[in-house]
């Protein structure tokens, strides 16, 4: 699937930057395979408009921010968040100017990023409710830019056979190849999956899981919300709950940002935050060396699957219904590359 042709996927909410980030003015990013420009207001209203004034075609993302308003760097035009143009500096005070605007895009403050919507949005951004629960801290893990599409993403997030092979440097035991199997729900925002997995428990591990044992378990609870998000929500036995949020945000067709949230019932004493980066960071970039060798076309026709016989495949196959559904249901085809024997 091509992310960028398919217009439904325009009508869902995806993390742009940090509020952090945007807080010191505007910045360019790029969704879907638009240029836009996101922003914050003096009143902390989140703001995104097409990336290009509409006198001179220059950056928004290159001018800076007066109070409500967004400044063009070329002419000094000014832009309300709406994407109205409220100032021309070289027009006198009483000399009316044209109704000229800027392409305007839905924007929300949520988690401690900037969301986007380049359409009128069809979901909300889903909950998370460790985010207002005091006995849980938050942790800003990742914010990379990956070569690989957003459903290959989210089809390795529910994948329990990679563990064995892909992460056999971390947590996964290659003499156990066999993998755990989802109990999957469907939802109306995509389904809820659970299991529980043998995990091996290496030194750099103890800190994270809460025990020395050379090898636990993690009750799992995981959720896909439509399109390209997931919650992994992980309880070791020792109480401790590591729930992972990811969001695969489309750049390009093959290319996604992904970023990488991290709640926590302990404190810093227990697990400081810089040890729980690097332990997830190691099992991130184990997936990202494999998932960026892979095609970026996953084709959703669950027909031309090679897997579909393997039961582990199954919380991806209805990803790939649910994406074929919603297309058709909004009078749209899958759009993929032109390769005859492309996702057999």
């Amino acid at each position: 699937m091509l992310t960028t042709k398919q217009k439904t996927l325009r009508h869902f909410w995806y993390p742009t930057l940090r509020l952090d980030e945007v807080a010191s003015g505007p910045k360019s990013f790029r969704l879907m395979g638009e240029d836009i420009v996101v922003f914050v207001t003096a009143d902390g209203t989140p703001a995104a408009l097409e990336d290009r004034c509409c006198h001179r075609t220059a950056k928004l993302s290159k001018g800076w921010c007066d109070e409500s308003l967004i400044v063009c760097g070329y002419h000094g035009w000014a832009f309300q968040a709406d994407g109205q143009l409220a100032r021309i500096p070289q027009f006198d005070p009483e000399t009316p100017f044209p109704k000229h605007r800027v392409k305007s895009y839905h924007a929300a403050a949520k988690y401690g990023y900037l969301w986007v919507a380049l359409d009128d949005p069809i979901a909300p951004i889903f909950d998370i409710p460790e985010e207002d629960d005091p006995g849980f801290r938050r942790i800003f893990q990742f914010y990379e830019s990956w070569d690989t599409a957003p459903l290959r993403l989210m089809e390795n997030s529910f994948d329990n056979a990679h563990f064995a092979f892909v992460h056999a440097g971390t947590f996964g035991d290659i003499k156990q190849p066999k993998p755990k199997v989802y109990s999957i729900e469907e939802t109306d925002y995509g389904f809820k999956a659970t299991t529980v997995v043998d995990i091996l428990n290496p030194p750099a591990a103890h800190a994270v899981t809460g025990t020395t044992d050379p090898t636990t378990t993690r009750s799992m609870v995981n959720h896909w919300y439509l399109p390209f998000s997931r919650r992994m929500d992980m309880t070791y036995p020792s109480g401790i709950r590591h729930i992972i949020i990811n969001v695969a945000t489309p750049v390009e067709d093959g290319k996604i940002q992904l970023i990488q949230l991290l709640y926590r019932n302990d404190r810093e004493e227990d697990c400081s935050t810089e040890k729980l980066i690097a332990w997830d960071a190691t099992i991130v970039h184990e997936d990202r060396e494999v998932l960026e060798s892979t095609s970026p076309d996953a084709i959703l026709d669950v027909q031309r699957r090679i897997e579909a016989h393997m039961p582990s495949d199954r919380p991806g196959l209805i990803m790939r219904k649910r994406l074929l559904s919603l297309l058709h249901a909004h009078g749209e085809q899958e759009v993929t590359y032109d390769y005859p024997a492309h996702g057999v």
